[in-house]
């Protein structure tokens, strides 16, 4: 195990929000030992008693749900350096000490190239790592040269491409349910299965994040790293372990399958739009171009939605449909798998015979599974619902993986052949919105995103069984 933790970045967002906690419940849990260090370096001209205030207020504020012990403990010994994480004179006392270390790069991706570049310069102990936040590169381009660069700094094997949705427990569980259960795998494919809808709407408006989400989009930020993840998991052949080899040779066996979207399909298979002003819950909420740090004439989209078909033995004719977007009227966070319906139905009232869904809710978790049963009078149809509610998990999303990371257990990270793969797949995307081959739609904050063409308007329900 590693014990030596650096964190570049250490002033930003993740770090607040995700890290710090992460570690505070690694320490609760007793995953830390005593000689565990932790270096947070930033380019904030701050003293380390300075950092170490800042972090406790964090902690409180996002990791109440450790121990207080747990999250003093972290907070003050934690040892802060001023440093630009491009600078190689910055970076080497960051990563000088006895043994390898774990390198967290909390930065935003444009940064990646010139960091790595800088501690192939200051020199990584052998044995050490290097973990990146989504996402990888910019493109296809950025991901491959990006991939280059860290081949010439650690072994393949020390790169730790994190995603932390595929440490979320219902993620995990989708994998779990369809692999360990009889009643489930025999049908999961295309003959049974219509189409799966892996969906992250939020209420989440920009959050003072504009320096990174500007110049990135939904379709960057979520949808090709996240929802694709989470595709790779549902649609997956069963690996023959959860080794690292095993899993991530079957991720990308999935990637490879998508069928290439040509102009066409771009223009019919996608949507895109951004957020106008609107109301969301008891706060209003001003249009995205007048959001601070947004660029108005950038054109980016608040909302992405692409349809993708597999060209595979076992889902040729299923449509998978990946869908994110801010500022909506509710939070849907789930994957629902939508059964075709039964070829006939021996009831007097047959419309009633709607097809069968099962969703894993990702956020909150759970599951649930829409049915059909009989209705009183014993000759109609009626819906039924079956529910379960998972166990908390142990650990956080990101305990797991920074306890992964220190173990050097990256069956959950990306490979790096998998980071590219996921670049081509929406490359033709990412071509035809660059040339306005797709309209920039709008939709009112607080509504349920974009109209369908002819369809619901913006305020519609969200479509459901």
């Amino acid at each position: 195990m590693i014990n030596r933790l650096v964190i570049f970045g250490a002033t930003g967002d993740l770090n607040a929000r995700y890290l710090l906690p992460a570690l505070a419940a690694l320490q609760a849990a007793g995953h830390l030992g005593n000689r565990f260090q932790l270096t947070c370096a930033d380019r904030a001209d701050w003293t380390g008693e300075r950092f170490r205030r800042w972090a406790a207020d964090q902690l409180d504020r996002h990791g109440d749900s450790s121990p207080a012990g747990a999250r003093k403990a972290i907070a003050d010994s934690a040892r802060y350096l001023q440093a630009d994480a491009t600078d190689v004179t910055d970076v080497a006392p960051a990563i000088d000490g006895d043994g390898p270390i774990a390198v967290y790069l909390a930065l935003p991706p444009a940064i990646f190239p010139g960091t790595v570049a800088a501690l192939r310069g200051a020199g990584l102990t052998p044995g050490s790592r290097i973990v990146l936040e989504k996402p990888f590169g910019e493109d296809l381009d950025s991901a491959v040269a990006l991939n280059r660069l860290l081949s010439e700094v650690v072994p393949e094997q020390a790169v730790f491409r994190v995603d932390h949705f595929l440490a979320m427990t219902t993620v995990q569980n989708v994998l779990g349910s369809r692999l360990a259960n009889r009643v489930l795998e025999p049908i999961w494919n295309s003959a049974h299965i219509s189409e799966v809808e892996i969906v992250w709407d939020e209420t989440l408006t920009l959050e003072g994040r504009a320096g990174y989400y500007d110049g990135a989009g939904a379709l960057k930020d979520m949808l090709q790293n996240h929802l694709l993840q989470v595709l790779c998991l549902v649609a997956m052949e069963p690996p023959l372990s959860l080794g690292e080899r095993d899993l991530r040779d079957r991720k990308l066996d999935v990637l490879r399958s998508v069928r290439r979207l040509t102009d066409d399909d771009v223009v019919h298979r996608t949507r895109r739009a951004r957020y106008l002003a609107g109301r969301i819950g008891d706060r209003d909420v001003p249009p995205y171009v007048e959001e601070e740090g947004v660029d108005r004439l950038r054109g980016t989209e608040t909302f992405a939605e692409v349809e993708l078909e597999l060209e595979s033995w076992r889902w040729s004719g299923t449509i998978f449909r990946l869908r994110t977007g801010k500022a909506l009227g509710q939070d849907r966070k789930e994957v629902a798998v939508r059964f075709r319906p039964v070829p006939h139905l021996p009831f007097g009232d047959s419309e009633q015979g709607a097809s069968n869904v099962l969703r894993f809710g990702l956020e909150p978790e759970g599951m649930t599974l829409a049915l059909t049963g009989v209705g009183p009078d014993g000759r109609t149809l009626a819906p039924l619902t079956l529910t379960a509610q998972l166990e908390a998990p142990d650990l956080p999303a990101y305990g797991r993986l920074l306890l992964d990371v220190l173990h050097g257990n990256a069956a959950l990270s990306i490979r790096g052949d998998e980071a590219e793969e996921s670049w081509r797949v929406l490359a033709p995307v990412m071509s035809a919105w660059s040339r306005d081959l797709v309209p920039l739609l709008e939709y009112p904050a607080g509504s349920y995103g974009p109209a369908r063409p002819g369809g619901s308007s913006p305020g519609g329900p969200v479509r459901s069984t």
